[in-house]
């Protein structure tokens, strides 16, 4: 069947793709958290019994994943969302290489690998890069077209059950993905989000990812602390995503002298000698972020070494993500400026932090502030949250102009 913009499928060939493809997103991103999960704690143990042995560990293993990723599927470096923004521009030849069933298994075994050997990495941008390869492959396999709102609906649902919020999975395909929003996208979008949430809430159990909180700020402190938090979190954010894409655009090469391995050697070496000395700087850093947010004391180095940990690594083109490390340096920024305000409630000032530091690094504050309140189930924050989102994202503007993730998508354009 043709019709003016292309072959259609039938609707209820379109709708079993979606809902079959929302399924499979919402059971892969279950097993991929226990995965990355397990290896977590694998290397937590290790840390445990022998604190000298990420010295040796670690820059062998970012070494080692930097080269068995650039071997198997170079498509799988990084976080994953810049990729599926690339894809978007030529869907239908999305599983050749940059949706592809290789780099998406590719993405989960080792991004599970990243993180067993203490890298600095988060799995829901790569869940957003699986989510939109599972939901190609759907609508492949009931000979439906796909299009660019086939994998903005899988990314969406990949963040959706990633961090168990439907409500910032759609947040993110409006702000982040869907640069030009077709009519038919909403209800995609939304059908996806709820099937693949319904399946993680059903299996993995109705579970809130920072904890409960109850937080709350006065107008008077939402007036001081807004711009002020905003701003320096903005800015850092900014500076954050500044010092990635210079990275990806020859940075890295610039300073290992055209040796990558050698480069994500060093970076591996730095992450271990950070996190020995820190002690907390680990993984994704959602067990410090939740502990900042529990008003409990956390060294104050924190969050300017969880900023250097999580830039070398993103140098050094491990597989992995931002969004939870990000959260955990916002939590950090957010427990230094608490410090120097005793007086504030400290999970408020936490929280705004990580909104700020968030909002600067991917600049999607709408996203940013849905994921801070779906997070933590505190609705009486909203306003103060949104407030410092917007003028983080005014800072973060101003320090790097280019949005992060579009400009990390320009490598897989062509």
């Amino acid at each position: 069947m043709l019709r003016r913009h292309g072959p259609v499928a039938p609707p209820w060939r379109r709708r079993a793709a979606t809902i079959g493809g929302a399924i499979a997103v919402g059971l892969a991103a279950i097993l991929f958290a226990r995965l990355a999960d397990g290896a977590s704690d694998l290397f937590s143990e290790l840390v445990a019994r022998w604190w000298w042995a990420p010295l040796l560990v670690t820059p062998l293993g970012y070494a080692l994943i930097a080269w068995l990723t650039a071997r198997i599927a170079p498509e799988a470096a990084g976080s994953g969302i810049p990729q599926i923004i690339a894809a978007k521009s030529a869907p239908e030849r999305a599983t050749w290489r940059l949706a592809s069933a290789r780099t998406a298994i590719t993405k989960i075994v080792l991004t599970a690998g990243a993180l067993g050997v203490g890298a600095s990495v988060g799995r829901e941008g790569p869940t957003v890069q699986v989510g939109a390869s599972i939901m190609a492959y759907a609508h492949r396999l009931m000979r439906v077209p796909v299009r660019a709102s086939v994998l903005v609906a899988g990314a969406a649902a990949g963040v959706a059950a990633a961090f168990n919020t439907p409500l910032a999975g759609v947040a993110f395909a409006i702000e982040e993905l869907a640069a030009a929003y077709e009519q038919r996208m909403t209800l995609l979008v939304m059908t996806a989000v709820l099937v693949a949430g319904m399946i993680s809430l059903g299996l993995a159990g109705d579970y809130i990812y920072f904890g409960l909180v109850r937080a709350t700020l006065s107008v008077k402190s939402t007036l001081i602390l807004a711009p002020l938090v905003g701003l320096i979190g903005g800015a850092a954010g900014g500076l954050f995503a500044r010092g990635m894409l210079w990275l990806s655009r020859g940075g890295a090469k610039r300073l290992s002298f055209g040796h990558p391995i050698l480069f994500a050697f060093a970076a591996g070496l730095i992450v271990a000698v950070i996190g020995v000395a820190i002690g907390s700087t680990w993984g994704t850093g959602y067990a410090p972020a939740r502990a900042m947010i529990a008003g409990e004391e956390v060294s104050p180095w924190f969050g300017p070494a969880k900023f250097v940990v999580t830039l070398v690594t993103a140098g050094a083109g491990l597989p992995g993500g931002i969004f939870a490390p990000s959260l955990a340096t916002g939590a950090g920024l957010g427990h230094l400026i608490h410090m120097m305000l005793p007086s504030e409630p400290s999970s408020a000032v936490v929280l705004l932090g990580m909104v700020a530091y968030f909002t600067g690094v991917v600049r999607a504050p709408l996203t940013s502030v849905i994921i801070i309140a779906e997070t933590t189930g505190d609705r009486a924050l909203m306003l103060p949250l949104l407030a410092t989102a917007l003028i983080a994202e005014f800072a973060a503007s101003m320090v790097s102009k280019q949005r992060l993730y579009h400009g990390l998508a320009e490598r897989y354009a062509a």
